[in-house]
C-alpha cells in the first residue's frame, strides 16, 4: 500500500524521468512556423499562408492524453489578448490557414478595419505560442515562435453595373448585380445599350466604384475627388462582361448564345387574310417584338419567324386559346398547330401585342389599348419647361383617336411627352428611341413606357423601366409641328 501511495504521489508530481509504457510522448515541445515572413496578396487567396507545427511534448509517463492550446498575439504583448487558434485540442500537431483565412483572422483580431481602404498594406510582428497540458500534472510545457505578417484589404464580394449603357441606367438602387465566381472575379451576361458604364460595390451607393483607368484597366475610385472615367459600349447588343478586380482586367464580348434567334417576327391570322405583318423589335429588349393594331375582324392568329414560312412558328399551347393566354411554344414543324382566337365580342378594338422569343421562356402578351384622351409636351424645349402641372396639351385628331398633333414654338433643349401628368413622374410616357437624339423631321419610332403599370413592367425581364428616361434634344429654337400616333408608337417632330 505504501508503494502504491508513493506511486500516486510520483505521478501527480511528474518528477520521474523514467517513462512508463503508458508514455504518450517524450519529446521536448517545440513550435515551428513554415515561414518567418508572410506577405499576403489576395490574388493568392487560396494558397497556404502559414503552417504552425509542433512536436508532441510529453505526458511524463502518466498515460494521460496531452492537450494543446495555440495562441497568436502581437510580439511583446505577453499574450495578454491573444487569438486562440487551437483550444485544448487532442492529437492535433499542426494548424494551417490559407491566405484568405489568415488575412481575415489577423485583420479581425489586430487590425483597424474601419480606417483601412483598398490598396492598404499593414504589417505586424506576431508571436505564436503552443501550450501543452496533461491532466493530473501541474507542469506546463510551452514553446514560442515569432514571424512577420503583412495583410491586405480584400476587394468587394459584390459588384453592380450602372450607366446609360446598363439595363437599369444610372440608378444605384436598381443596379444590375454581377455574379461572383472567385475573389475579385465577376461575370454577367445581358443586354447593354450604346453608352457609358462603370461598376459600384454597394447597392444604393455611388462610391466606392471601379472606373476606367488611364491604361484602360479597372481602377478603384474611393472619393469624389478621384477621376470618374467610364467604359463605353459602342453598339447595343447582348454582351458577356468579365472583370477581375485583382488584376484590373476587363473584357466584354458579344454573346451569340444570348442573341435572339430571329431578327423579325410576323403576325399572321384570319384578320390579316393569312398574310404576314411585320412586328417592330422592341427598342430596349431585342428579344421582344411589338405591334399596335386595330382589330375589326376576329379569328385565329399565330406568329411567324420568316415572311411566308409556315414552319418554325410561335404558337399557342392549346387550341383556340384566349388572347389573354400568355403561354407560347416554338414549333419547328407544322404540327401541332394551336392558335389564339379573338372572339367576335372582342373585336372593333385596338390591341397592343408583345411577343418574347427567349428560348424556353416564350411569351405572348396582348392587351386592349384605350387611347389617352390627351398627351402633353414637357421639357426644357417646351413652352412650360419642366413644370409638369402646366405641361402643354396636344390636340386629338377628331377622325383618329390615336393621333394627336401640336404646332408652336419650341426652344432649344430636351423634350418628351407625358400621357397622364403623374406628379411623381412615374406614369406613362412617350420617349425618344435613344436618349439625346435630335428629331429626324421624318416619321420615327418612339418608346412607350408605363412606369406605374405592373403588367407592362413585367414584360421586361432585364430592364427596370422605372429608370428609363430618354429624351429628344431640340437642336434649335423655332416653330415646330408634331404628329404623334400612340397606337403605332410613331412620331414626327418637324421644324417649319
Amino acid at each position: 500500500m505504501a508503494a502504491a501511495a508513493a506511486g500516486i504521489t510520483f505521478l501527480a508530481s511528474c518528477v520521474d524521468d523514467n517513462y512508463t509504457e503508458f508514455d504518450k510522448g517524450s519529446d521536448t515541445l517545440l513550435l515551428n512556423a513554415s515561414t518567418e515572413e508572410v506577405l499576403m496578396e489576395e490574388v493568392n487567396h487560396s494558397s497556404d499562408a502559414i503552417s504552425l507545427e509542433w512536436s508532441t511534448g510529453h505526458n511524463f509517463g502518466t498515460g494521460n492524453k496531452i492537450f494543446y492550446t495555440l495562441e497568436i498575439d502581437k510580439a511583446g504583448n505577453d499574450f495578454a489578448d491573444p487569438y486562440v487558434a487551437v483550444n485544448a485540442g487532442k492529437r492535433v500537431y499542426s494548424w494551417t490557414k490559407n491566405v484568405e483565412e489568415f488575412n481575415e483572422i489577423i485583420r479581425g483580431k489586430f487590425g483597424n478595419i474601419s480606417s483601412e481602404k483598398i490598396g492598404d498594406k499593414v504589417s505586424y510582428s506576431l508571436e505564436a505560442r503552443i501550450t501543452a497540458t496533461v491532466p493530473e500534472c501541474t507542469e506546463t510545457q510551452t514553446s514560442t515562435v515569432i514571424f512577420d505578417v503583412t495583410t491586405y484589404v480584400p476587394v468587394t464580394k459584390t459588384l453592380y453595373i450602372i450607366g446609360d449603357a446598363a439595363p437599369n441606367g444610372w440608378s444605384a438602387d436598381n443596379a444590375v448585380e454581377m455574379a461572383r465566381t472567385s475573389n475579385g472575379v465577376f461575370t454577367w451576361t445581358g443586354n447593354m445599350k450604346e453608352g457609358d458604364f462603370k461598376f459600384i460595390t454597394t447597392l444604393g451607393q455611388f462610391l466606392p466604384s471601379y472606373n476606367k483607368g488611364a491604361d484602360g484597366k479597372l481602377v478603384y475610385r474611393g472619393s469624389d475627388d478621384d477621376p470618374d472615367e467610364k467604359f463605353r459600349i459602342d453598339e447595343g447588343y447582348t454582351y458577356k462582361i468579365d472583370v477581375n478586380l485583382l488584376t484590373g482586367e476587363i473584357n466584354w464580348n458579344k454573346s451569340d448564345a444570348e442573341t435572339p434567334a430571329y431578327e423579325q417576327i410576323y403576325f399572321v391570322g384570319n384578320m390579316t387574310g393569312w398574310g404576314f405583318e411585320a412586328m417592330d423589335r422592341d427598342i430596349l429588349d431585342p428579344f421582344l417584338f411589338r405591334m399596335g393594331r386595330y382589330f375589326d375582324k376576329g379569328g385565329e392568329f399565330k406568329f411567324g419567324t420568316a415572311n411566308g414560312a409556315w414552319d418554325n412558328m410561335l404558337k399557342a399551347t392549346q387550341p383556340n386559346a384566349p388572347y389573354t393566354d400568355t403561354s407560347m411554344d416554338f414549333v419547328s414543324s407544322f404540327d401541332p398547330d394551336n392558335k389564339w382566337y379573338l372572339q367576335d365580342n372582342e373585336i372593333n378594338k385596338a390591341y397592343k401585342i408583345c411577343v418574347d422569343i427567349r428560348k424556353n421562356r416564350e411569351r405572348m402578351m396582348m392587351t386592349e389599348f384605350v387611347p389617352y384622351e390627351c398627351i402633353y409636351l414637357v421639357g426644357e424645349a417646351a413652352p412650360c419647361g419642366w413644370d409638369l402641372g402646366n405641361a402643354v396639351p396636344m390636340t386629338a385628331d377628331p377622325s383618329d383617336p390615336y393621333t394627336l398633333t401640336w404646332e408652336g414654338e419650341l426652344g432649344k433643349g430636351e423634350l418628351k411627352f407625358t400621357c397622364d401628368k403623374k406628379s411623381d413622374w412615374n406614369g406613362a410616357w412617350f420617349m425618344a428611341a435613344e436618349g439625346g437624339i435630335a428629331p429626324s423631321g421624318q416619321e420615327e419610332r418612339m418608346l412607350f413606357i408605363d412606369k406605374a403599370d405592373a403588367g407592362f413592367k413585367a414584360q421586361y425581364l432585364d430592364f427596370s423601366v422605372g429608370d428609363i428616361d430618354q429624351k429628344w434634344v431640340i437642336p434649335s429654337a423655332g416653330t415646330y409641328t408634331i404628329t404623334l400616333n400612340q397606337l403605332k408608337e410613331t412620331i414626327i417632330i418637324a421644324k417649319k
